[in-house]
C-alpha cells in the first residue's frame, strides 16, 4: 500500500502494487484521464488481477481513499499517544503534514486536494471524515483544559488547520518554493498568537477596541 510511513515490505502484495501505480497516475494526470489499462501497464499486473482484487477504477480510488484516511488517523493516534499539551499535539500535526508533503507528496495531494466525491459517490467530505474529527478533538481538548482560549471548537480548529492545509496547497501549486519544514518555525508562532490562552486578554483587548 501507499503508506506515510515506509513499512518496508518487499515484494510488494499485488493489491498494494495496484493502489500505489493508482495513486501515482491519479496524481499526475488525474482520475478521468486514467483507465484501468494504465494502472495495470503501470502496476506490472494483468487485468485478471485487477478485477480479482477491485470491481473498477472506481473501486480502486474508493479502497486507494479509505486506505489513506486509516494511515491520517494511525498518524493522529501516534501523536495522541504522545505525551504532549494539546497545543504541542496540535504543532506536531502540522509538522508532520508539513513533513510528509515533502516526503510524500502525492498521498498529501490526492487526500488533502483532489475532490473526492467528484468520483467517489457518496465519499464524505474530507473536512467530514474521522482525521478532522479527531483534529477537532484536540482543539476541543485544548480549550476544556484551559491550553487554548474559548470559543467555537470549529473555528478554532480551522485556525489553527486550516491555514496548514492552504499551505499544502500553495507547495503543491508551486507558488511556495521552499520545503514547508523550514517555514514551520515562522508558521507556528503566527499561528498561536491570540489563540493560545496566555494571550486570550489581549485578543478580547484587540477585538473590542
Amino acid at each position: 500500500m501507499p503508506y506515510l510511513k515506509d513499512k518496508g515490505q518487499s515484494p510488494k502484495p499485488m493489491d498494494c502494487r495496484i493502489l500505489t501505480a493508482a495513486l501515482h497516475l491519479f496524481v499526475h494526470h488525474g482520475y478521468h484521464n486514467v483507465s484501468v489499462h494504465d494502472i495495470q501497464r503501470k502496476a506490472k499486473a494483468s487485468i485478471g488481477s485487477i478485477y480479482n482484487h477491485f470491481d473498477s477504477k472506481e473501486g480502486i480510488a474508493r479502497a486507494l481513499y479509505y486506505h489513506l484516511l486509516d494511515e491520517f488517523e494511525e498518524m493522529l493516534a501516534d501523536v495522541i499517544a504522545e505525551e504532549l499539551t494539546n497545543i504541542d499535539r496540535c504543532n506536531r500535526i502540522i509538522s508532520l503534514l508539513f513533513k510528509y508533503t515533502e516526503s510524500r507528496h502525492e498521498i498529501v495531494e490526492f487526500m488533502l486536494y483532489e475532490k473526492h466525491r467528484r468520483f467517489i459517490p457518496g465519499a464524505p467530505p474530507i473536512c467530514g471524515v474521522a482525521p478532522f474529527s479527531t483534529m477537532q478533538d484536540i482543539v476541543k481538548w485544548g480549550i476544556e483544559n484551559g491550553e487554548i482560549c474559548q470559543g467555537s471548537e470549529c473555528v478554532i480548529t480551522s485556525c489553527v488547520f486550516g491555514g496548514a492545509i492552504r499551505m499544502i496547497h500553495l507547495r503543491l501549486d508551486g507558488l511556495i518554493d521552499r520545503p514547508l519544514p523550514e517555514l514551520y518555525d515562522a508558521f507556528i508562532a503566527h499561528i498561536w498568537q491570540g489563540l493560545s490562552r496566555k494571550d486570550q486578554g489581549s485578543l478580547l483587548r484587540a477585538v473590542s477596541g
